[in-house]
């Protein structure tokens, strides 16, 4: 690995402060904040400043938002992005931490279309396979998306005389009973989904946000019977949560808390 810059260091310093508070700062909030001399903070902030990668803030005479060079970069990178690539390299992390089946998947009509997948190395293992269709009802990923829909268009997808269809003697067919296990996920933001898709699998999903908030997308980590516990769930949605985290983070998504 080659040397780093010092001058660029403290520059990509400076504009990631503006990432915090309302988003504009002054020299001297700059200085204070890293510990700069003056006259390094003034020429980088020129130096920035005549990039448009920060603009004065109209009005407020000596302070500093983010320009518009920012934007266009991140809108580039947004432009680059693949989720199903960025789903595939995080969840073979997960796959490595809990060696269990990790999947990706979006929400396609009521359906959840894989686009995704990492085996676990055990000889029993979930069978399923990228590209796989499945009632979004009977799966943690599924429910995850669909509890993350606004209200009007989750009745247009599942009105109250929706016929479910069961996968399992534990599939949710009653759309009165699906929207009160949607509206505990919403709350929870963790779906568990206990044999439903599967009778010999339990899965938990978290969901995958994009640069705007919206959820596009669920992770979700999928456990035979055999090894799973309820001492164990409290580590898998921990796990699934991270997961699901670090590829809404590659998406572009800050989460402000």
């Amino acid at each position: 690995m080659g040397r780093l810059v010092p001058a660029v260091t403290r520059a990509l310093d400076i504009l990631e402060l503006f990432l915090d508070g309302d988003g504009t700062l002054s020299a001297p909030d700059i200085v204070r904040r890293l510990q700069l001399p003056r006259t390094t903070v003034h020429e980088l902030v020129t130096t920035l400043a005549a990039r448009s990668y920060i603009v004065q803030v109209p009005g407020q005479p000596g302070r500093y938002r983010l320009g518009v060079r920012p934007y266009q970069l991140g809108s580039r990178y947004a432009e680059q992005l693949d989720l199903a690539a960025e789903g595939q390299q995080v969840a073979r992390s997960v796959a490595e931490t809990c060696d269990e089946t990790v999947h990706v998947a979006i929400l396609e009509g009521t359906d959840v279309i894989y686009i995704a997948k990492v085996d676990s190395t055990h000889a029993v293992r979930m069978v399923s396979a990228a590209g796989r269709r499945l009632p979004a009802h009977c799966t943690s990923v599924g429910k995850m998306l669909l509890a993350s829909l606004p209200e009007p268009e989750l009745a247009a997808r599942i009105p109250d005389d929706a016929a479910l269809a069961a996968m399992t003697p534990n599939s949710i067919t009653d759309p009165g009973a699906l929207r009160e296990t949607l509206a505990g996920i919403r709350q929870r933001g963790i779906a568990v989904e206990s044999r439903e898709s599967n009778p010999d699998v339990s899965c938990v999903a978290a969901p995958v946000r994009d640069r705007t908030g919206q959820v596009v997308a669920a992770l979700s980590i999928s456990v035979p019977m055999i090894r799973w516990s309820d001492d164990r769930l409290g580590e898998l949605e921990q796990l699934a949560a991270k997961g699901a985290a670090e590829l809404s983070e590659r998406l572009g998504y800050r989460s402000v808390a």
